[in-house]
């Protein structure tokens, strides 16, 4: 879902595609002075200035060393229901983003360029985490795109608020029982909701996903083709039963039970959220978007529970559309590995890069679920360390804890129509006291079904 701003691995909360796509066809950016024109994608309509600042920076230091290129940067959003209708009407920019949640449908539909062969090229495919590489790639392993960054979920909380309420802020809870103690703590001493999930937007179904995975849910199975919804399992309907707990037993959960992603980011920001989960890298949106202070924020990892729990992981994938012509492939596969993946494997991009955030004023170092293997991010790490600009003593948990926790991807089919039919249940379980746990489990599991039936 959602990954800080630009995604939504929201949340997050999916990316959207669309907007202020002005300009050619694909692949017909044409000629300029000699000069091969590559439309890329940029930033959400909004986005700060700073953000740009940055943008045009590393967009000089790529046309010094690529002379024949012209990279046109294009404001962009993910929006599944509107891809198709771009896709036809070549209104995409040459390069552009989609989330983990859309690949496969996407590649399974002949709707993103094949780079099987220009990454293997390139040297490094082994390098990525298998878990990751697998979101892009087909039944016969062929890959249809670079991912570039990744999130999982972690547990956000204020720090302010611990400490307010008598609570240790560098000893967050551990297991989700000492999670909804410290809540209703919060919320008894602060009067703030000790903590608060999203619920609309298919944010609700996201993140009740993410806390049934830490409990060892499993949402979808599939086997030999025949995907099955498997949402009516022991570890959800414990998940919701501990929400109904904290809602109505506890009434640590404040009074606003219709929150999204930017919704819930604003109200945690301002104070008034005490702890909720979502990805890992939210913090440059709580700081930069939402106006938090980077001395209330602290960050760990989500508590997990059971030998098949697992942290519920995204991101987004840098890829291609299969109408563009050989050349803007070309300068495409040339313009995604120095601009994303290069920051990750050498020493002099990853410095150029951090350098170029840092003076912009944008976020440098903030813990993610690295798409590569353990050592290549620990080194790339130490590389960027002078520039780091973000509290990584108050994300220790988390950066000391991920690499012990088991990822897990989201469901591949129907995953956002499947995560709003969840959201009705998260808001049923939170504004009726007397919700029907089971009875609601077993509609939203035939409704995904049905969806699942009806692709």
């Amino acid at each position: 879902m959602k990954s800080a701003v630009k995604i939504a691995i929201a949340s997050a909360a999916a990316l959207a595609l669309a907007g202020s796509l002005a300009g050619c066809a694909q692949g017909a950016g044409g000629d300029s002075g000699g000069k091969l024109q590559l439309r890329v994608a940029t930033f959400p309509p909004g986005a700060d200035q700073a953000a740009y600042d940055a943008f045009a920076t590393q967009e000089k230091q790529f046309e010094k060393l690529h002379p024949d290129i012209d990279i046109i940067g294009v404001e962009y959003e993910w929006k599944a229901p509107t891809f198709a209708a771009q896709l036809a009407g070549g209104s995409l920019p040459d390069v552009f983003l989609v989330p983990f949640t859309d690949t496969k449908t996407l590649l399974e539909n002949g709707q993103l360029m094949d780079v099987t062969d220009e990454m293997k090229s390139l040297g490094y495919s082994d390098k990525f985490n298998p878990v990751i590489l697998n979101e892009v790639k087909d039944d016969k392993g062929h890959i249809f795109g670079f991912p570039r960054q990744a999130y999982a979920n972690g547990l956000h909380y204020n720090r302010d608020l611990f400490t307010a309420a008598g609570l240790d802020p560098d000893k967050p809870p551990t297991t989700w029982d000492e999670v909804r103690k410290d809540a209703k703590i919060i919320s008894d001493q602060t009067g703030k909701a000790g903590y608060a999930t999203m619920t609309k937007g298919n944010t609700g179904g996201w993140q009740l996903t993410t806390q049934s995975v830490s409990r060892g849910a499993v949402d979808q199975t599939d086997k030999d083709g025949k995907v099955k919804s498997t949402i009516d399992n022991a570890a959800t309907k414990e998940t919701l039963q501990w929400l109904s707990d904290l809602r109505w037993k506890d009434n640590s959960m404040g009074n606003n039970f219709l929150l999204d992603w930017s919704g819930i980011n604003k109200e945690f920001a301002a104070g008034n959220i005490g702890m909720y989960t979502s990805g890992s890298d939210v913090y440059t949106a709580l700081v930069r978007d939402f106006g938090m202070k980077p001395a209330q924020y602290g960050l760990t990892v989500i508590p997990t529970q059971g030998d098949d729990a697992g942290v519920l992981g995204g991101g987004d994938v840098a890829v291609m559309s299969p109408k563009i012509d050989a050349a803007h492939k070309k300068a495409g596969i040339t313009w995604i590995d120095w601009y994303y993946m290069q920051k990750l494997l050498d020493k002099d991009a990853a410095v150029a890069d951090a350098k170029a955030l840092a003076a912009s004023d944008q976020a440098v170092g903030t813990p993610v679920l690295p798409v590569l293997d353990k050592a290549t991010y620990e080194q790339d790490q130490e590389w960027i360390k002078p520039y780091v600009n973000v509290p990584l003593d108050q994300m220790k948990g988390f950066s000391d804890g991920i690499f012990d926790q088991k990822p897990v991807g989201e469901s591949k089919v129907q995953t956002q129509p499947i995560y709003a039919l969840m959201d009705n249940v998260v808001q049923a379980v939170l504004t009726d006291q007397n919700a029907d746990i089971d009875a609601l489990l077993t509609k939203v599991d035939s409704d995904a079904q049905a969806l699942i039936d009806g692709k």
